[in-house]
């Protein structure tokens, strides 16, 4: 039976829904932001625009990493300590700051801080939209997670559609850079003004990162869960990034757009299908049963090489890679840190973001020696390692919740 709080918090947060959705419209304008250098018609565009090769566009998106890394240290504690509503709209003028840079960007120098920038806001975004979304929608903090990817794979699903009607009406794709930067401005405005939960107890008393870290108690399954942030990201970061690429390079596509497509289309279908399934089953599972479907279906795609496998592959990745991993194993780490949502948030992020920069920054410069073929082989090496790790937090989630209860 439901508690008396708990029935209230629950009528308050119904009554912030409409906060929620705005809320989340930043995420749907997010999935642009963090797709769209990987799309092959966008990669050919501004590399002709900067005068470099392919690759550089690849080493640009790894800056999204960079900046993600610089500021979620100051990010999460700036959201408990002052609240949601102010990360959320820092990170809207940064993303802002995004897209125009790339738009107006001369050469790949200019266009690489523009791409801090939009690190920069994501991580502002995810640990003021993830941590607010978490209280309106108490206590399910895994739906809570989920909805941010939902809208990142609606506008992913888009994307090519955008990109098409752009190309088909002979505008710059610059078009698009500019539309996204006056959209999150627009819901910004909007931000302002709406109602959000009520200020925590501990709001305002937040202590510096490091500090709160000092006090934090990790575990060996909980470095784990944190170090799945970085493989769970690199898995689909690289699909997402130069997938495309493998499937024009090598698998002989004339037209590999359509692997966003199906990607999207995978990703939305696992948030819709996980967020049921998560009210039946333990969170953790999903840790081990996506990873471990992405790891075989990234060894059919590299021993294939069809056009077929390719798309089918797009709709599998989609699902079990970036249909949600990093959200869940997010809400999981939150149940662990209730009191420092917004910090705890910071740390997995963190990792996820060195995953981001590290991980296509190695992949920028192995495509260009090695091929698109040596990135699909170091995407199955790491999907293979986040396996291992989620492998060993599932045998020990039952003696994590009883260290953390106690």
């Amino acid at each position: 039976m439901k508690t008396a709080t708990a029935t209230a918090t629950h009528e308050v947060g119904k009554k912030l829904y409409g906060s929620a959705f705005v809320l989340y419209l930043t995420y749907f304008i997010h999935g642009i932001g963090c797709s769209i250098l990987g799309q092959q018609a966008i990669k050919e565009f501004l590399a002709g625009q900067w005068g470099s090769g392919i690759e550089s566009v690849t080493l640009v998106a790894a800056a999204l990493g960079l900046g993600r890394l610089i500021t979620l240290p100051f990010s999460g504690p700036i959201s408990d300590k002052l609240g949601r509503r102010p990360c959320v709209l820092i990170g809207i003028v940064l993303y802002a700051m995004f897209f125009l840079g790339i738009a107006f960007s001369p050469n790949m120098q200019v266009a690489y801080v523009a791409a801090i920038f939009g690190g920069a806001a994501n991580s502002f975004l995810d640990t003021g939209v993830i941590p607010a979304n978490v209280e309106i929608l108490a206590p399910k903090s895994g739906v809570a997670t989920m909805m941010t990817k939902l809208f990142i794979a609606v506008s992913q699903f888009l994307l090519p559609f955008m990109m098409g009607f752009i190309a088909g009406s002979h505008m710059s794709y610059n078009v698009l850079f500019i539309a996204a930067g006056v959209a999150i401005l627009i819901v910004g405005a909007i931000s302002i003004k709406i109602p959000l939960p009520k200020k925590n107890e501990n709001e305002g008393k937040a202590e510096s990162f490091f500090a709160t870290l000092k006090k934090a108690k990790f575990t060996p399954e909980s470095i784990a869960l944190i170090i799945i942030g970085f493989t769970c990201t690199a898995t689909f970061q690289l699909w997402l990034n130069c997938a495309q690429t493998f499937g024009k390079e090598v698998a002989g596509m004339s037209d590999p757009s359509g692997m966003q497509k199906m990607y999207s289309l995978g990703t939305i279908v696992a948030i819709l299908l996980t967020s049921v399934l998560v009210n039946k089953f333990k969170e953790v599972r999903f840790l081990l049963i996506y990873p471990f479907i992405s790891l075989i279906m990234l060894a059919l795609v590299l021993l294939i090489k069809t056009p077929q496998i390719c798309m089918i592959g797009s709709f599998v990745i989609g699902y079990s890679a970036a249909g949600g991993v990093l959200q869940l194993a997010t809400a999981t780490v939150n149940d662990l840190f209730p009191m420092i949502k917004g910090t705890i948030t910071s740390i997995i992020m963190i990792a996820s973001s060195l995953s981001n920069y590290t991980i296509l920054s190695l992949a920028g410069n192995l495509g260009q020696d090695k091929g698109a073929s040596a990135v699909i082989i170091l995407n199955i090496v790491i999907t293979a390692v986040g396996v291992l790790l989620a492998l060993f937090v599932n045998t020990r989630y039952k003696k994590m919740l009883e260290k953390t209860n106690n």
